[in-house]
């Protein structure tokens, strides 16, 4: 009988959600499975159920607008972190910084320490001087220390100028990587980045 078939593909589908390690193969599967629950429910009118398995529909016709709300929600979401700008996630951080300003000379921090924040440079310029490379306005740096196991720093940075400087603490870091997917991308493609353009040379100590 159909229905019997369309109630087994309808819990075979449910089952299978529960594999499911991602979102959005969750949904599409949940969606699924409110249409082959409809379809149950709806085949119990030609079979003269439909007073036992109406319940079902109600509760699957209510679930299936929401998955497809879910899911078109989660490629929202991961369309805008693809097309997320460097720029847009600094500026998404600058409300959660504190400015700074600092003389030339000053230092940041040492090779060795303990990486406790993130630097933006507003103004002026920073050096790190175990590899000569100066990062100036727009640049971050300080993040892949932050994330490293043993988290210190495997460079100083000095700076070069007057500096004005926003700053960010590790803990405040931690909790917008899981709570904003974009800053979280950008973290990932920052530290990526890094590792890429010092690949070459071989210059994995590039990491602060």
């Amino acid at each position: 009988m159909s229905i019997v078939i369309a109630g087994w593909v309808s819990a075979v589908l449910v089952f299978w959600a529960f594999f499911m390690k991602t979102m959005i193969p969750l949904r599409v599967i949940a969606i699924c499975s409110n249409i082959a629950f409809i379809a149950y429910a709806l085949l119990g009118l030609k079979y003269g159920v439909f007073g036992r398995v109406y319940p079902i529909l109600v509760l699957h016709a209510a679930l299936l607008p929401l998955n497809v709300v879910r899911l078109r929600q989660l490629n929202r979401l991961l369309g805008d972190v693809r097309e997320a700008s460097e720029d847009e996630a600094i500026r998404s951080l600058v409300p959660y910084m504190a400015a700074e300003r600092h003389a030339a000379g000053d230092v940041l921090f040492r090779q060795g320490e303990p990486a406790n924040r993130l630097y933006v440079v507003r103004q002026g310029r920073v050096r790190f001087p175990e590899i000569g490379k100066v990062v100036c306005a727009g640049d971050v740096f300080g993040e892949v220390g932050l994330f490293a196991p043993q988290n210190v720093r495997a460079l100083s940075a000095v700076c070069d100028d007057d500096c004005a400087l926003y700053t960010i603490t590790r803990e405040k870091v931690h909790e917008l990587y899981y709570e904003n997917p974009k800053f979280g991308f950008f973290l990932i493609r920052l530290v990526a980045g890094l590792v890429l353009e010092n690949q070459p040379a071989g210059a994995a100590a590039a990491r602060v």
